[in-house]
């Protein structure tokens, strides 16, 4: 079992940035593949990024590619998502994910763990 706590949402004015964090429980974090999706209300959840176990390998939403960055640091079991450029369509609950199978992934299906989700807000 691994446990996923995000961090770091909050409100912001359009045109501004936040860098969201997710800490793993487990030690074998290097060795998921992770992704983060947003679910905005009365919305299905969708996905935004994803990133290899190595950190070598990203992939992203058309809606966020050129504005949002995802990244990991092994050695602190945390993956990030440095969001720039926010737009007020981007206000949602952010969760991570960790997949057990290798890969980079768009489908929520694919992930094995979740975390609880942090709330962005970006106001107009």
């Amino acid at each position: 079992q691994v446990q996923l706590v995000e961090s770091g949402g909050g409100l912001v004015q359009a045109g501004g940035s936040l860098r969201l964090s997710c800490a793993a429980s487990r030690r074998t974090f290097s060795t998921y593949s992770m992704g983060w999706f947003r679910q905005a209300p009365g919305k299905e959840r969708e996905f935004v990024a994803a990133i290899s176990w190595s950190g070598g390998s990203t992939y992203y939403a058309e809606s966020v590619k050129g504005r949002f960055t995802i990244s990991r640091d092994n050695a602190k079991n945390t993956v990030y998502l440095q969001m720039n450029s926010l737009k007020p369509e981007d206000t949602a609950v952010y969760y991570c994910a960790a997949g057990v199978v290798a890969g980079l992934y768009s489908l929520p299906r694919k992930y094995d763990y979740w975390g609880q989700g942090t709330q962005v807000t970006v106001s107009s």
